[in-house]
């Protein structure tokens, strides 16, 4: 195979992992579904299909990373390739991370008791939340597949939502009652609503893969040590 053969081979090979990378972020929507379905019912053998099926995102992000490697080690990529290939890797760890939050979710579902205290403000506010980062997890797919680099920022918007809910949960979580079973459940839906969070986060982070593809530098969308700073777009 000649040069240019080679680097078409590259390039569709490279296609199809990206395609199979961002079709865990179907599922990972899908095991969302799941799981706010699990905390509105306490459905404690949902949540287990839940954890059951991480397998799934877990088998998938071998499958993406050794494709990726093997098509590494097969042949020697130029620099615009380098950019997706680094790109793939960082979402489908980003997506993997996103299965195991779900699962983290899911785990404490038993642990709510069977007849749990139901604080309805706070149900509301960790099923907004999750809600929320689905349609997050499918703007980033969206945008990584149409190299949107406005849409990806777009995102942090969108992450907003989640941080202010959480927001929520924490103090609704707080003023609860005073006995100690209410107290329990209620830090409990505080941890899940920590782990949807870094749902949203995560989504921030493939967003910010799509501006480095394009344009080939890497920058956060937000300031950590300022949350409240977003920078500039790229020129």
């Amino acid at each position: 195979m000649d040069q240019l053969g080679n680097r078409l081979h590259f390039q569709d090979e490279m296609q199809r992992l990206e395609e199979q990378a961002l079709g865990g972020l179907d599922l990972v929507a899908k095991t969302i579904d799941r799981t706010r379905e699990a905390i509105q019912h306490q459905d404690v053998e949902l949540a287990e299909i839940v954890i059951a099926d991480d397998d799934l995102l877990d088998g998938l992000y071998l499958q993406v990373h050794q494709g990726v490697l093997s098509l590494l080690a097969l042949q020697a990529p130029v620099a615009t390739d380098l950019r997706l290939v680094a790109a793939v890797l960082d979402v489908i760890k980003h997506i993997e991370r996103m299965g195991d939050q779900c699962v983290n979710v899911a785990k404490m579902v038993p642990l709510a008791g069977h007849e749990p205290p139901r604080e309805l403000d706070i149900l509301q506010a960790i099923d907004r939340m999750a809600a929320q980062a689905k349609a997050q997890v499918l703007q980033a797919q969206q945008a990584f597949r149409l190299r949107d680099v406005a849409l990806a920022e777009d995102l942090v918007r969108q992450d907003d939502e989640i941080d202010k809910l959480n927001r929520d949960v924490f103090r609704l979580a707080l003023e609860a009652g005073d006995d100690a079973d209410t107290r329990e459940w209620a830090m409990t839906m505080m941890l899940m609503a920590r782990a949807i969070e870094r749902i949203g986060d995560n989504a921030v982070d493939i967003g910010e893969q799509v501006a480095f593809v394009v344009t080939g530098l890497f920058r956060e969308f937000t300031d950590a040590s300022r949350p409240d700073v977003v920078p500039p777009p790229a020129a």
